[in-house]
């Protein structure tokens, strides 16, 4: 019984660093599948129809998707034990930087130009994720959703600094 106990306690651990590991990657793997993704043409993964909505939608993506990698990057932070407010600023700049990074590859890329609008559009999805988190995050008491990075900070590095 008791070492039926012990081997659940090593999976759990070994599962939290899974997880650990994986949200220290993530930013890094993140950031490859953007480059990837910008390199293809730009209906090589979703063909929208000549609907308006459709290429608003797809338009859109550029606020999510350099919002989320801000997240990543907050994680990272999170999980090697440095996230305060200044790496929270510095996770915002390094995030509109690789925006700005992917455009200009974008420029290289025959089939794919080079559009200030988008570097906007990035600019805006970092920032609105910026303010949730610092606003939640860093708040006496912690609201959601920082409240919740603040458990998943602590359960899986142990720590609440």
């Amino acid at each position: 019984m008791l070492q039926c106990f012990t081997q659940l306690g090593k999976e759990r651990g070994t599962m939290r660093l899974f997880f650990r590991w994986l949200l220290i990657l993530s930013p890094f793997l993140y950031m490859g599948l953007i480059w990837v993704l910008s390199s293809l043409p730009h209906d090589a993964i979703i063909r929208v129809s000549d609907n308006e909505f459709d290429k608003w939608f797809k338009e859109s993506l550029h606020l999510i998707e350099f919002g989320i990698l801000y997240c990543f990057i907050v994680f990272f932070f999170i999980m090697i034990g440095k996230f305060s407010l200044r790496s929270s600023r510095f996770a915002a700049v390094w995030a509109c930087l690789y925006g700005v990074i992917d455009e200009l590859h974008q420029y290289t890329v025959p089939y794919r130009s080079f559009a200030v609008i988008d570097l906007v559009k990035d600019f805006i999805g970092v920032f609105v994720c910026y303010m949730i988190i610092t606003r939640t995050f860093f708040a006496s008491p912690p609201k959601q959703p920082g409240l919740a990075l603040k458990k998943i900070q602590v359960y899986l590095t142990g720590s609440n600094k």
